[in-house]
């Protein structure tokens, strides 16, 4: 081999160890992408202890499935869709890549009109898409002593403004109890005592049912 050659090769072996420190140093340096979680008492994980909640629990479940995400917790217990939609902007500061809307269940309990909440949700999915930010929309279901009229109103709320604004869209934030069997043995087992807020295994179950639809988010949020 000749003097040439030697050095030729020495020198690409150089610039492969810069290019390969410059690529390393990148991934050390590449920030978490930030989601915002805006929801009510079952985002914010209310009677829990504060690492059993949505938030904490969803996060170790990004985290285990290989995605670096800061999971910021914007649940405020008793938050109504009006609640979220007067908070929705200043939640949103400069550094947030994308957003789960998780809200509805007050207006639920409150028997708010469907189309009041459809509007306040079509509000907050608005100041999302002037931002540019991708969102998770998370749906509820009316239970059925409303009215067929009230239920059929409500529950159609979240697949049309998922596919008016075109974000991605999860049909029932508790799906992952909702799912099981046995309604009565998933109320004992998974329910707090006021049959309404899950308990650290019942959130786990929502958590393993959601996740995909949340790394879906980060996905997006990371383009």
């Amino acid at each position: 081999m000749s003097w040439g050659k030697r050095a030729y090769g020495a020198g690409r072996r150089f610039l492969n160890l810069c290019a390969a420190f410059l690529v390393t140093a990148g991934l050390a340096n590449a920030e978490p992408v930030t989601i915002v979680a805006l929801g009510d008492s079952l985002t914010q994980g209310y009677g829990l202890p504060p690492a059993d909640g949505f938030v904490p629990q969803m996060a170790a479940w990004l985290d285990a499935n290989g995605a670096d995400v800061e999971l910021r917790n914007a649940g405020v217990s008793g938050d109504t869709t009006a609640g979220g939609l007067a908070r929705v902007d200043w939640t949103l500061d400069d550094g947030v890549d994308g957003m789960i809307v998780a809200l509805g269940g007050n207006d639920l309990l409150r028997g708010i009109n469907p189309a009041a909440s459809r509007a306040n949700l079509e509000g907050i999915l608005d100041v999302a898409d002037a931002r540019g930010l991708p969102v998770l929309l998370v749906g509820m279901e009316a239970p059925s002593n409303y009215g067929a009229e009230f239920k059929m109103e409500f529950d159609a709320i979240y697949p049309d403004l998922a596919e008016d604004f075109g974000v991605l869209y999860y049909p029932n934030f508790l799906a992952g109890i909702a799912a099981l069997p046995d309604r009565a043995l998933a109320v004992e087992a998974y329910l707090q005592p006021d049959r309404i807020h899950p308990n650290a295994e019942g959130v786990a179950l929502l958590v393993e049912a959601m996740g995909p639809s949340v790394l879906d988010l980060v996905q997006s949020a990371s383009e």
